[in-house]
């Protein structure tokens, strides 16, 4: 049993934009420890390419993008959530900007826009196409000049401290669960600590991992939401999963690499395998039509025409531009033999961002006291049915900055809890096969692939939750009998977003957004 306990003020777990935001918002009026589960750098941040949506000109207005988020999200978001993180990006956007962050600028010096689907402005401030990466290179930065802060890297939080761990009873939502910490293992080497904090922030990311086929980092697997549905905090439109229209179909390669959707916007057009374009077939938008639209009409065109991939057109497209804009891109493309002005790219859609979560409040806290959630583990209402292009970055400065704002105000009155116990592996073993677990991984895997993916039936519901509650009730066991591992807590929490996913897709019986029932068409 390990005795380590630590009481920072804060305890935040993620290293992406949402996290690193608020360690630097917080970090002057208390200790930080960020805890992330590989380096400090890797995060679904780091993987963002097109940019960062934020109304930048006369030529566009709070009330376009407000009605363009609304729309994408079939009218399901919070419009009141929805014009609090429109109006607020702007200066939010500036201070990332103020921290370091480079974004493209136009040869007379004014900021380079982009169009992307779903956006009737060009308000994407993007750095070539790793925008991503440099915000978090910029935050990253500041972080580790700050004294106050602690970088826990490969740390892996394994549960939220609630009245559970202290032998009380909570059977419902409305009891007044508190957080007080986590439980955090040390992948370094296997030992678990305690940290206490008044204040716990779930910045966890994405669950792309969940499906065999993501543009998300190995490590989004969805930890925050599984702790906190355990823990009884309670969760919101898992139904909404995001597949990213094209990523490079490759076969072999996991994650899969993203073509971002910003090409499009530069002119690029979805072709099939005869060249001819389809999308002006299911949206007048064409092209530029929202990720669900276009995910569904490649997954259409597809099983209609029995291939795997579909094409995009770049050699139409100014090469020199081109190349400026999109490096990234343009290096993978060549290195795998193609040239993008010479054959046409095959994408295809890959699971990538997820639209529901952790519920929480205007200020980002969630139902579970000293708890607040951020970034994509959490659900604000901003993105309703489906997530407008480059909304997801906008959406997880404004709340970390929110967040910070009322955890500050909180503080004061919140100590750390008391006679806390330290985690317990009495009567538990070394796993003894890996293989176990890494296969019961890859099933869950291809049971939401194959059945809770773009397209969904009651039919594929009903035998996606059989086949998993069997993987659930096999892995409960081992983890009773096991040591905890970082693979073994993982495998874990897939198998309760899947469920998650499939228990609130099968509650809504109608077509809407990214949830697509062939039984309730729209």
């Amino acid at each position: 049993m390990n005795s380590i306990q630590h009481k920072p003020d804060f305890l935040i777990i993620g290293s992406g934009i949402a996290g690193l935001s608020y360690a630097l918002k917080v970090a002057n009026y208390g200790t930080v420890y960020l805890v992330t589960k590989s380096n400090e750098d890797e995060s679904n941040t780091k993987y963002a390419q097109g940019g960062i949506a934020a109304v930048w000109h006369d030529a566009d207005s709070i009330e376009k993008h407000v009605q363009d988020t609304l729309n994408a999200g079939a009218y399901l978001c919070d419009e009141e959530t929805v014009r609090i993180v429109v109006k607020e990006g702007t200066q939010r956007v500036r201070e990332l900007i103020e921290l370091g962050a480079n974004f493209d600028k136009t040869s007379q010096g004014e900021y380079d826009l982009a169009k992307e689907g779903g956006h009737s402005e060009n308000r994407i401030l993007h750095y070539k196409d790793i925008t991503g990466y440099e915000i978090e290179r910029a935050l990253l930065t500041q972080v580790r000049k700050h004294k106050n802060i602690s970088i826990l890297d490969h740390h892996y939080a394994i549960d939220i401290i609630t009245q559970h761990h202290l032998g009380e009873v909570v059977t419902s939502h409305t009891e007044g669960i508190c957080c007080y910490g986590a439980y955090i293992l040390n992948t370094k080497n296997n030992k678990i600590e305690t940290v206490l904090a008044k204040l716990t922030i779930m910045a966890t990311g994405g669950v792309g991992h969940v499906y065999a086929t993501t543009t998300n980092p190995t490590i989004a697997t969805g930890d925050g939401i599984a702790m906190v549905y355990r823990a009884k905090g309670r969760v919101k439109d898992m139904e909404f999963v995001q597949f990213h229209p094209t990523s490079l179909y490759n076969p072999g390669e996991h994650p899969s690499f993203l073509i971002t959707e910003a090409i499009r916007g530069f002119g690029a057009i979805l072709k099939t395998s005869d060249g001819k374009e389809f999308m002006h077939k299911y949206d007048e938008r064409g092209s530029l039509a929202p990720r669900d639209i276009v995910a569904r009409a490649i997954d259409n065109e597809l099983k209609t025409r029995g291939e795997d991939f579909v094409l995009l057109d770049c050699r139409h497209l100014d090469r020199k531009a081109f190349i400026e804009h999109f490096p990234n891109i343009y290096d993978k493309c060549l290195d795998l033999g193609i040239d993008p002005f010479a054959k046409m790219i095959p994408v295809v859609p890959a699971m990538h961002y997820l639209c529901g979560g952790i519920l929480v409040d205007k200020y980002g806290q969630s139902t579970i006291g000293n708890l607040f959630a951020i970034g994509e583990c959490a659900c604000t209402g901003l993105h309703g049915a489906n997530r407008l292009a480059s909304n997801s970055l906008l959406e997880a400065v404004v709340y970390a900055h929110r967040a910070a704002e009322k955890s500050l105000e909180i503080l004061p009155s919140i100590h750390h809890k008391e006679a806390i116990p330290n985690w317990n592996a009495e009567g538990t073993e070394h796993a003894e096969e890996m293989v176990l677990i890494t296969q019961s991984q890859r099933e869950v895997q291809q049971i939401m692939s194959n059945y809770v993916g773009i397209v969904r039936s009651e039919l594929r519901l009903k035998r996606a939750f059989d086949r998993l509650e069997i993987l659930f009730n096999e892995n409960e066991a081992l983890y009773e009998k096991t040591t905890i591992s970082q693979k073994l807590c993982e495998l874990r929490n897939l198998i309760c977003i899947g469920y998650l996913i499939i228990k609130h897709a099968s509650r809504r019986k109608e077509s809407i957004g990214l949830h697509y029932m062939v039984n309730y068409k729209k």
